[in-house]
């Protein structure tokens, strides 16, 4: 039995920091996990910057209502479900991801959630489980699932590297370089290859 655990950000849609990075002319919340691989100093961080400038929950969906998925990326989701399970794993929250959810056709994602004061002020969140994307992987292989992994970023590479195939996908130089091992893909359908070939 086999599984694919994919990334969201990066693979399947645009990074959600970025694009509100862009929208609310804050530079410094561009930074992502492609950037710092200790999520838990990143997000700290980024809540910081929330709260001085008085930004809140509402301000980030906004943005995300606009955020379309990557061009291609249903297409590839949809084939892909078509032949495998697929499960989303993903260090966003259920605040952020269910509206992309819904422009992907509703596949089933594992993601964390964010910690909201009444007036909208993020306050904290709750990560459903510590590195949760390698315990996710582990997880499903402690129950009888062969893994496929892929994904972008530094959070990413646990997993990969836990899973019987694995691939970068649309990930940084610096990335691909450090790990030459890895087989890396900018396009859909040469991951859906590789995949399918993974499966077999």
């Amino acid at each position: 039995m086999n599984i694919v655990c994919l990334d969201l950000e990066g693979v399947l849609v645009p990074e959600i920091w970025i694009a509100f990075a862009e929208k609310s002319g804050i530079p410094e919340l561009k930074r992502t996990t492609r950037d710092e691989p200790d999520y838990d100093k990143l997000m700290r961080w980024r809540i910081g910057i929330l709260k001085e400038h008085g930004l809140g929950l509402k301000e980030i969906q906004d943005v995300i209502k606009e955020i379309d998925p990557l061009p291609g990326a249903k297409k590839f989701l949809d084939e892909l479900r078509s032949i495998t399970q697929v499960i989303i794993i993903s260090d966003t929250f259920t605040q952020f991801a269910t509206p992309l959810m819904e422009k992907l056709g509703w596949p089933t994602i594992f993601c964390n959630s964010l910690e909201v004061a009444e007036n909208g002020e993020i306050t904290g969140f709750k990560m459903r489980i510590e590195n949760s994307k390698l315990t996710t992987v582990k997880a499903l292989q402690s129950i009888g699932y062969e893994t496929i992994a892929s994904g972008d970023s530094y959070n990413d590479l646990a997993m990969i590297q836990a899973s019987k195939a694995g691939f970068l996908f649309r990930s940084t130089e610096k990335i691909k370089a450090d790990y030459p091992n890895l087989p890396a893909f900018e396009e859909y359908d040469d991951l859906l290859a590789a995949i399918k070939s993974a499966l077999n």
